[in-house]
């Protein structure tokens, strides 16, 4: 972070949504003292107009660039897209703000209609309260005639005698024009301005501010910023406008500092959308994507996040603050151009000591503050207009609260400045002395022998030198064991705790008291920031302070030393947990803040002269934490590269174990459902077994059945539920009974084995399996149990419990805020409002189904989601766009080796290709999904499948009526053996049409009649009002009756109906359970 060099620049004027600050030319004034450069426009260009996609018209905010003197707040600004608009609020007519605003000694109060002088109403006519409302709400913009008596006389028509009445009778209100005071100014030819100085009233601004509620965690203000006023504005302007900005300049200089207060400042206009990525632990720049996706919380589950990225970022109107991008530039470029392009509505601020050079970069120089030049003359009051001593004076006062500077001392204190060339960082490290050794001694130290000021000497980063000068300066005031203290400390990246600080620095000969001590030391002398939050207090060197210190620490020796002490430190504090195992949970000795320090560990245990063992170690142990985090690419990373440094004692060892079992975790979501997935899994699990860690074992097999499952190997998948059921009655643990329970019976739900599926299933949940115990990066067990049982349901004849269970167990994922397990939810109820005929909930939810698979880069999942739209096209009777969707999902899925959609696919497929008219390919469509079916035991849908196949064979003029008839038995009698009333009652209806058509009214009415009587719910389901209406009809024509005209509602198809039956909107939605 950078030292401290802030003010408001923006406040939310309404309660409206966000929308970007208008822009003018006005906005980005030249820089006196600092220089802008970058490709392109200048801040004069009219900004991307797709950023304001999606947002209100109705409000605005602006950037102090843009207000004019005096105006310490803004209101929202006119919706009229045409010309510049205003600064102040909006007409009645547009939706203004409420809050009320100052000028002069007035206050206008838009929501009870009363402008107040001093406290004291004023008399005005509502006519001239209206006019002043709109060119408040445009102050310093001209506002034409023609726009204020639309405004004002929305619904008459009026001549411009009657404006210039009202606009007299309100300059009379106001004053204007007496003494000093001017307010509203005729431009001839054009209409109006208001002059006067408009801002919020105090309450009213901080009642905006406190409004605001974050999505993310902005680190606090660093201080108040000093000198910095124009390029503020001028930052903030080109970042409205041009939506990218790079603030550049050495280390030290307070590039950090401006991008905080920035990120503050534009809390308002984001609506608390402004996340700031902290790039300086990153130490790989392989790894510097997966960061700035882990800061957005998203959890990726691909190789290469930059997707998943652009996917969440496309449509959100966000601030992204990109922060030290120096050392990480090229995979951080490459990132922040696509951003840019791809995701209008989201602006780049990004701090780096060198430009990105990338398109749509704008690049602001950030300059040193500035000191006053020599002069003898000069006294207390004109050194403090300039802000580098401002800065120095502020610090001082900060551990001197009596201090006050001089007029004697101001020339001492300009010295100082100009001699640490105006650097914030500097100017802070001298001014923290001066409370030891004054004013004089700390000039003295200055100008003898510490190299603080080498003029001439200067490479192609001066203020880098300075610097250097400076933390050497800071280093020789050091007591000795604050040096060592220092330079150890400097191996830690990011923050760190008193425990890691003692096992670090200490030693056989120094011990933990002295490190307490020197720490404690550290921090006063303004070299280790503190920060503390809750029960938890952390410590962090300056990012320039631990470069130096390091240096410091190559130059000692004892580097490997200490690297190997910071290493061992965090493996030990990782033992090795399972993953998702309750005291993974809980554990919070490492979390995302030390993720940065296990990296830098790993780097150099696997690096030259590092020590490999150790490395494995910490890899196995780091492995859930990466996981955790869905650090997926790193974690593959380093269980790859740690499973080659094995050792042969390590070999079948739980570092091997927990290995491979990570690789496999990685692998599966990163490089799809592979061979090396398998080996990896079994792999661990046979280590598990033989050193006998049930738990592990537990674990392991639950990840080898959704393997299994996903790949369609739904045989194999039920053996290893049931392993690892017997593996949870060996462990004796109740909850992974319980999940075991629930994933023995959603697999038997698969497998056609309905009603002992919902007899475990139900059992599970009654055991109450924990709600909040996923699976690392898999599922909910008690989640995916009560979507299977929600399928279960809906199965075996009782389709309002399973819409019931199923709208819970989205609600359930929701707020568990598990990302994979919310998507099953999504996915799998879908099927279940499908089944039962609810369209427009099953749309609904199928579409926050496709935003979270997006969002998360969950490539199977939104394939998914993109085939079941081609099912519900079908539907809609777009058969010909439905089926194509359909078959490229399809390809996607097969591609990736995930087939547990295969035959739900397939059966929309083939249904849509004979309402196509192509039966033959319909049929052999059919064909080849139950040959598929039958071979891996995915029998949930086969006795739909069969009644498909039945209907194709039924419209074929050259099929006999036997062969269509005999397959539509075999699937009612499949459907009745497997317990799957809502199958049996489709083949029934079926059926009922076939012998109708052959004249056998009445058998199909008895035979459709026997399997209604059945049902006890779900009479308004879409099912059941076909089968209701057709078994009415049959039973009519039975009675020799004719076939009643049309009438509202579902309606059963005549007899020539194409074989998908057309049960209304019920249209079959083949699902699965969740994977």
């Amino acid at each position: 972070m950078e030292p401290a060099s802030g003010r408001d620049v923006a406040v939310r004027t309404g309660s409206e949504a966000p929308k970007p600050w208008p822009h003018t030319t006005a906005c980005a004034p030249s820089l006196p003292g600092s220089s802008m450069d970058g490709e392109g426009a200048g801040a004069g260009d009219e900004p991307d107009l797709r950023s304001r996609r999606s947002l209100s018209s109705d409000r605005t905010v602006i950037p102090a660039a843009c207000a004019g003197p005096g105006m310490r707040h803004a209101a929202p600004g006119r919706s009229d897209a045409r010309r510049p608009r205003g600064h102040g609020m909006t007409a009645a007519s547009s939706g203004p703000s409420t809050a009320p605003v100052d000028f002069g000694p007035f206050r206008l109060v838009a929501q009870t209609r009363l402008l107040l002088k001093d406290g004291q109403p004023v008399l005005l006519g509502s006519r001239a309260f209206d006019l002043l409302r709109v060119l408040v709400g445009n102050a310093r913009q001209p506002v034409s005639k023609r726009e204020l008596m639309a405004k004002v006389w929305p619904d008459v028509v009026v001549d411009e005698g009657s404006l210039r009445f009202h606009i007299a009778a309100l300059r009379k209100a106001l004053g204007d024009g007496e003494g000093a005071a001017r307010y509203i100014v005729t431009l001839p030819g054009r209409g109006y301005t208001f002059v006067g100085d408009v801002r919020l009233s105090d309450a009213a601004a901080a009642s905006q501010r406190q409004a605001v509620d974050p999505s993310y965690i902005l680190p606090a203000r660093l201080g108040r910023l000093l000198g910095r006023d124009a390029v503020t504005r001028a930052v903030a302007a080109r970042l409205v406008a041009e939506r990218f900005v790079s603030l550049i300049g050495p280390g030290g200089i307070g590039k950090t500092t401006l991008a905080v207060s920035l990120g503050h400042e534009f809390l308002e206009t984001f609506a608390g959308q402004v996340c700031m990525v902290d790039l300086g632990p990153v130490g790989d720049p392989g790894l510097a994507v997966g960061a700035v996706a882990s800061a957005l919380g998203i959890a990726v589950r691909t190789a290469d996040a930059s997707p998943a990225i652009i996917a969440f970022l496309r449509d959100r109107r966000l601030l992204l603050i990109l922060d030290s991008c120096e050392h990480v530039i090229d995979s951080i470029a490459v990132l922040a151009e696509q951003i840019h392009r791809q995701a209008p509505g989201t602006h780049i601020l990004a701090t780096s000591r060198e430009a990105l050079r990338v398109e749509g970069e704008r690049v602001v120089r950030l300059a040193a503050l500035d000191s006053p030049p020599e002069d003898e003359a000069l006294d207390a009051a004109r050194a403090l207009a300039f802000p580098a001593v401002q800065l120095f004076v502020e610090r001082v006062a900060a551990g001197e609260s009596a201090f006050e500077l001089s007029d004697e001392e101001a020339p001492v204190v300009a010295g100082i400045c100009r001699n640490l060339d105006g650097m914030p960082l500097a100017i802070e490290l001298a001014a923290g002395r001066v409370g030891v050794y004054g004013i004089a001694e700390t000039a003295r130290l200055l100008d003898g022998s510490f190299p603080l000021v080498w003029r001439g000497r200067r490479t192609a980063h001066p203020r880098h030198q300075t610097l250097a000068a400076t933390l050497d300066w800071s280093h020789a005031l050091l007591l000795e064991p604050e040096r060592l203290v220092l330079r150890r400390l400097a191996i830690f990246v990011g923050g760190f705790n008193l425990a890691a600080a003692r096992a670090v620095a200490a030693d056989d000969v120094r011990g933990g008291e002295m490190v307490l001590d020197s720490l404690a030391g550290l921090v006063a002398k303004s070299l280790v920031a503190v920060r503390s939050g809750g029960a938890r207090t952390t410590y962090r060197l300056l990012d320039t302070t631990r470069a130096y210190a390091l240096e410091k620490l190559a130059a000692s020796g004892e580097w490997a030393a200490v690297a190997r002490r910071h290493a061992g430190y965090f493996r030990d504090s990782l033992p090795l947990r399972s993953h998702g195992s309750a005291e993974t949970a809980r554990a919070g000795s490492i979390d995302r803040d030390n993720i940065g320090n296990v990296r830098a560990a790993l780097a150099w245990c696997f690096g030259e002269g590092g020590d490999p063992r150790i490395g494995v170690d910490l890899a196995a142990a780091a492995a859930p934490l990466f996981l955790r985090l869905s650090l997926l690419t790193e974690c593959l990373l380093w269980t790859e590269r740690a499973l080659a440094m094995l050792e042969a004692d390590m070999r079948g060892a739980r570092q091997e174990m927990e290995l491979q079992a990570s690789l496999g975790v990685s692998l599966m979501f990163t490089n799809g459902n592979g061979e090396r997935v398998f080996a990896a899994f079994e792999s661990s699990a046979a280590i598990a077994e033989r050193i006998g860690d049930l738990e592990r074992q537990h674990r392991l097999l639950v990840w080898l059945n959704i393997l299994h499952l996903r790949m369609g190997r739904y045989r194999d998948a039920l053996a290893h539920a049931e392993r690892c059921a017997a593996t949870a009655l060996q462990l004796g643990d109740p909850d992974a009974i319980a999940a075991a329970d629930g994933l023995v019976g959603s697999n038997y739900n698969l497998l056609g084995r309905h009603a002992e599926a919902e007899l475990l299933l139900s059992a599970s949940l009654a055991r109450g399996i924990p709600a909040d115990g996923p699976v690392r990066l898999g599922f909910s067990t008690r989640n995916h149990a009560m979507i299977s049982l929600a399928q279960t349901l809906w199965l075996r004849g009782r389709p309002d419990r399973a819409v019931s269970v199923a709208l819970e167990t989205i609600e359930e994922a929701v707020q568990l805020g598990h990302p994979g397990t919310h998507c099953i939810a999504l996915l799998y109820a879908v099927a279940v409002f499908l089944w039962a005929g609810d369209l427009a909930r099953a749309e609904e939810h199928l579409e926050q189904f496709i935003a979270q698979a997006k969002r998360h880069s969950l490539a199977p999942y939104l394939a998914s989601g993109m085939g079941i739209r081609g099912e519900i096209a079908i539907r809609r009777g777009q058969a010909e766009a439905g089926v194509v969707a359909l078959r490229t999902a399809l390809g996607t899925l097969q591609r990736d080796r995930y087939q547990m959609r295969v035959t739900p696919f397939c059966c929309a497929i083939a249904e849509g290709l004979v309402s196509l008219g192509r039966p033959e390919e319909a049929l052999a469509t059919i064909d080849g999904a139950i040959e598929r079916a039958e071979s891996v035991g995915d029998l949930m849908c086969m006795p739909e499948m069969l009644r498909i196949k039945g209907g194709i064979l039924a419209g074929r003029p050259d099929t006999a009526p036997q062969a269509a008839e005999a397959m539509l038995l075999r699937s009612i009698e499949l459907a009745r053996a497997k317990d799957a009333l809502s199958w049996e009652l489709r083949g029934a209806m079926s059926l009922a049409r076939l012998w109708s058509r052959q004249g056998r009214h009445r058998d199909a009415a008895q035979q459709l009649a026997a399997v209604h009587g059945r049902f006890t719910e779900g009479f308004a389901t879409a099912d059941l009002l076909a089968a209701r209406l057709l078994l009415d009809e049959l039973e009519r024509r039975a009675a020799g009756m004719s076939w009643p005209a049309p009438r509202p509602g579902p309606v059963a198809p005549p007899d020539d109906a194409p074989p998908s039956d057309g049960h209304g909107d019920d249209r079959r939605m083949q699902d699965r359970a969740p994977d």
